[in-house]
This record gives C-alpha cells, structure tokens and sequence, in this order.
C-alpha cells in the first residue's frame, strides 16, 4: 500500500472521522474556510489545547534565547520591528508569530535554525486541529473551486471585512482572539502569490455582496479588493445573481480541492458542523456541479461590471 503524505493524512485522520456503510472511507468532520466561522465564540476550543502547547513552548524557547543573549524585550523588538508588548505575547503563547518573524528572531538571537524548527508546528497551531490537514491541501493545491452563499470566501476578505464578522460574533470573541484570527487568515492569502500560481476559482451570491457588514465603508473596500484581485490571471469571480433562475448551488457552500498529485477533496458545511470528502465519485460529481455553477453565473467580465455597479450604489 502507498504511504499518504502528511497533507492526507491530516486531511483524513480528524475528529469525528466515520466510515460509510460499504465499508469506505466517509466524511470526516472538518472545519470549512478557516475554522472559525462555526465556533462557539469562547475562545480557544479543547481541541486547540495541542496547538496552544506548541506556542507556549516556542515562546518559553525564545525568551529562554533572548535572555541568554541579554536582551530586554524593547531591544529584541526594536530589532524585529514589534513593541516590547508585543515580545512578551509572543514569549507567553498569546500570539502567534508568522514564519518571517521567527526566521527574523533565529537570526538575532543567534539560535542557529533552533528557532525555525518549530516554524512548521507554529504555522499549523494557529489553525484549530480539525482544520490544519485542510490548511495543509490549501498550501499543495493546484485548483480550488470555491462556491459561497453567505459571506464573502476567507481568501477573498479584506482585514476589515474580517474583523466586522469576527465582531458581531455573539458571545463576543476577545479581542486577542479576533487578532489571532484576522492574522491567521491574511496568511492563507498567501496562496494568490504563490508560483507556480495555483488556479482560483471563486462563485458567491449576490446576497452576499449586498450584506452591508460592518458598514459601507468596509463594504465598499470589500468591493474594490475583489476587483483588484479579479484582475490576476489565475484568478476568475463570478457572481450569481438573485434573479438567476436555476442555481446547482441550492444545497450550500463547497470547496473542491485538487493537490499537485491530482487527488481531489471536497469540503462543504452546515451549521456547525464541516465535512471533508475524498471519495472519488463524490469529489468528482462536486467537480461537475461546480462547472454547472459556474455555467449559469455571470462570467467574469459581467461578474466585475456587476460590481462595479453595486459599488455605485454605495
């Protein structure tokens, strides 16, 4: 039997993995866009204590590092380009650094890669566990798919729009943990400048980008930014329009996903609960009803006129 690669395995092997009836392996309970639209709003979740383990032990690591070379934080910080505050979050696991800050620590720390050791297991700790295999497919892919009904893709969200969903959550987020969030999610949109650049295709409702959230201000920023990034050549937007009178998207939401091998996955969700599939008819009957979605959506060039009109009316 072949070896899956760690991107499978992590994509499979997840809480609440169940098997279909003919013995197959069936939908694992995942989390969808970036795992935090589904929570309950209390913070971290048990099944992140793991994740929270690793940045607790990379900051003790790094103030261990700091120490030894007789910083004080105000230095060290001055020298990476954040406030002593900020250090102390970093060393006490209320933060996250991204992959640059810790490379750019190593160096002034002298650490010698110790510190980057830990880049991969601290990349994956600020996504919650049932999200890091499907963090992992975004990071190989080739394709997605991506077909949206209720608010505008994560990929896609400007920082604004970001904190707007992440602010009317109810029970209220902290606001360290909306930080957290906003930060993890600007890393996924790394992948639009990726090379070799993967192929994005985005579809959504034009509900969704009549939803005014946060105000008009953050709407309209929303609006540009898609337009700008329309523009990029692996990336196609198309809307669906209200009036549309035939909508294969009527069931929900969904992602399909092709890794550099060609295997595909196909997420969907539901209230509170996201699936991940990797059976091939099913990946591949999602593939299909995509490419029907896609047929009976705007093309892109009226997509981004359509846009064009709605901010008008701003």
């Amino acid at each position: 039997m072949a070896e899956r690669t760690d991107a499978e395995a992590g994509a499979e092997a997840v809480p609440g993995e169940r098997e279909n009836g003919d013995g197959g392996a069936g939908a694992a309970v995942v989390s969808l866009g970036d795992g935090w639209e589904n929570d309950d709003g209390a913070g971290r979740r048990p099944e992140d204590e793991a994740g929270r383990g690793v940045v607790v032990a990379f900051g003790q690591t790094m103030k261990t590092l700091r120490v030894r070379e007789g910083l004080e934080r105000e230095e060290f910080g001055r020298r990476l380009g954040y406030s002593a505050s900020t250090i102390a979050s970093f060393e006490q696991g209320r933060r996250i650094p991204t992959p640059r800050t810790i490379e750019r620590a190593d160096e002034v720390l002298g650490a010698g890669g110790l510190l980057c050791l830990w880049k991969e297991q601290v990349e994956r700790a600020q996504y919650p566990a049932r999200f890091q295999g499907m963090a992992q497919l975004e990071k190989e892919c080739i394709e997605l798919l991506m077909y949206d009904a209720l608010i505008v893709n994560g990929l896609l969200q400007t920082e604004e729009y970001m904190r707007a969903l992440l602010g009317m959550r109810r029970p209220p987020l902290l606001q360290e943990t909306i930080d957290q969030r906003v930060a993890a999610r600007l890393v996924r949109q790394d992948i639009f400048d990726r090379q070799p650049a993967p192929l994005l295709s985005f579809v959504m409702t034009e509900a969704v980008l009549r939803h005014r959230y946060g105000s008009k201000d953050v709407v309209r920023g929303q609006l540009e930014h898609l337009l700008l990034i329309g523009q990029k050549r692996n990336v196609e937007i198309q809307v669906m329009p209200l009036n549309c009178e035939d909508n294969a998207g009527v069931n929900g939401p969904f992602t399909v996903v092709t890794r550099k091998d060609g295997k595909k996955f196909v997420y969907s969700e539901a209230h509170a609960i996201s699936a991940l599939e990797a059976d091939p008819e099913q990946t591949v009957l999602a593939a299909a009803r995509y490419g029907i979605i896609r047929s009976q959506a705007l093309s892109p060039r009226e997509s981004s006129q359509f846009i064009e009109k709605l901010l008008g009316e701003l």
